[in-house]
């Protein structure tokens, strides 16, 4: 079986609650390896939810179906404060990246509570703003932003991790929407330890088969380069 598009290979998959600090309940899911124990753990911020961005964007719901079984991943999907997907809405309105702050704290209280190891926060978009924003403030690897369009996250907090020896990857599309490799080699220069990998041919959405195993095996490249090269055939039954 060829590995493409919304496949679900095997994992242990569990509909997941996250409460906030500030009294909400948060949907998610925890999918972990099968049969194994994580070697590390991806916890995950979807696109603008006011733009359709959440938790089943699609970038995050197929690392979600292929890594556990890949790469011994383990990943950790929500939905931010007011946002909904197919497996329900989050407690709370969209509040423009601000009260997020408390929705990455919830996602970093599982991680702690589950003693899933080796966090890294990977975002996309949006997403990237709150790894950007908040990620220092949790005990991470580092993090990985994908198609970030530095709306939100200001100069300062963005040379802020320029002073934090954690890793900062960035995926940055040939035609992202927002910013492209140029721009933002000149935006991210106060890190100067980031990894930034411009994608030829990339865009925004990472439409695609071929942009989806692109952004999947530098996730793993970052996290567990030793389960590399990732497999595109699967020889056992889908899981789900």
């Amino acid at each position: 079986m060829e590995i493409r598009g919304p496949v679900l290979l095997p994992a242990r998959r569990e509909d997941i609650d996250l409460q906030t600090v500030d009294g909400l309940t948060l949907v998610g899911e925890l999918a972990l390896p099968a049969e194994r124990e994580p070697v590390a753990t991806l916890v995950t911020l979807h696109p603008l939810p006011t733009a359709g961005g959440f938790m089943d964007s699609h970038i995050l719901r197929k690392a979600a179906g292929r890594l556990p079984a890949l790469a011994d991943l383990a990943v950790l999907r929500f939905n931010t404060r007011g946002t909904t997907s197919p497996r329900g809405t989050s407690e709370g309105s969209f509040d423009g990246g601000a009260a997020e702050a408390f929705d990455v704290a919830a996602a970093m209280d599982v991680v702690r509570e589950r003693g899933l190891p080796r966090p890294w926060l990977v975002g996309w978009s949006f997403g990237t703003e709150l790894a950007l924003k908040y990620g220092r403030d949790h005990d991470i690897e580092g993090v990985i932003l994908l198609s970030p369009p530095l709306h939100r996250a200001t100069a300062d907090e963005v040379a802020a991790w320029g002073q934090d020896q954690r890793r900062v990857v960035v995926l940055v599309p040939e035609f992202d929407d927002y910013l492209r490799p140029d721009e933002a080699r000149e935006r991210f220069a106060s890190i100067p330890h980031a990894t930034l990998i411009a994608v030829d041919g990339g865009k925004h959405l990472w439409v695609g088969e071929t942009q989806t195993r692109r952004v999947l095996t530098e996730i793993v490249a970052a996290v567990n380069p030793d389960a590399l090269p990732l497999a595109v055939e699967w020889d056992d039954d889908v899981a789900d």
